[in-house]
Formats: structure tokens, C-alpha cells, sequence
């Protein structure tokens, strides 16, 4: 499992007043898991952000990020943030933010999930 601790850091932090969040290893990284649905992994030095279809379908239009493609099947509701687009605070929260309100409205996978939050 290989993720960048300063950025899962960053991302405890920003999620430090949300009501539930756990971490659980995923997707070869660090997965965040908010009231029980997963919403930010960090991979590597980048992170993997759960948006939505319709903002992921915007946000890739403005070239910061990249659709999530596992195996041969597009992740439509995910998208990639490397680490070169998080560099300042308001690119950084940005994402969060992105993340966190589509959680409110995403379904949960169903799966319960047991990790350290």
C-alpha cells in the first residue's frame, strides 16, 4: 500500500468534522470512508475523489483531473487529482468540497465496511 501520509493527513484534517469517516485499505491505498460511503482514497501522491458523474463530466473539462478507468470499466461518479493540481489550499479544499457534497446524496455500496476512523 503506497499513499503520501502528508496528504492523508491533510485529508484527516479536513474531515475532522464530519460524523463518521473511517479509513480502510482500497484501490492499492487509503481509502476515507464518510457515513459509510467511500468519498477520497489517496494513492500514491494523488487522490482518487468521488464526485459524481455530472461534476466529474465538468471537472475533467477543465483538464485538473482524470476519469478513473478500473480494469476496462470507467468509473463515472471518480476521478484522479494528481498531485501537481492539489499544490495550494483552495485547489486542495476544492476537491474536498466536491467530495463531501456528493457524499450527502451517493449511495452507499451496500457492503459495510470495518477499518480505524
Amino acid at each position: 500500500m503506497a499513499y503520501n501520509e502528508h496528504l492523508a493527513n491533510r485529508v484527516r484534517e479536513a474531515f475532522m468534522d464530519q460524523p463518521l469517516v473511517d479509513e480502510v485499505q482500497m484501490f492499492k491505498g487509503l481509502c476515507f470512508m464518510v457515513n459509510e460511503k467511500m468519498s477520497i482514497c489517496i494513492r500514491d501522491n494523488g487522490l482518487l475523489c468521488r464526485i459524481g458523474q455530472d461534476q466529474a463530466t465538468i471537472e475533467l473539462e477543465t483538464g485538473d483531473c482524470r476519469q478513473m478507468i478500473h480494469g476496462t470499466r470507467v468509473m463515472k461518479d471518480f476521478v484522479w487529482v494528481d498531485s501537481d493540481d492539489l499544490t495550494t489550499a483552495q485547489k486542495f479544499n476544492h476537491w474536498i468540497t466536491l467530495a463531501l457534497s456528493f457524499n450527502k446524496i451517493a449511495k452507499a455500496s451496500g457492503k459495510r465496511r470495518k477499518g480505524k476512523g
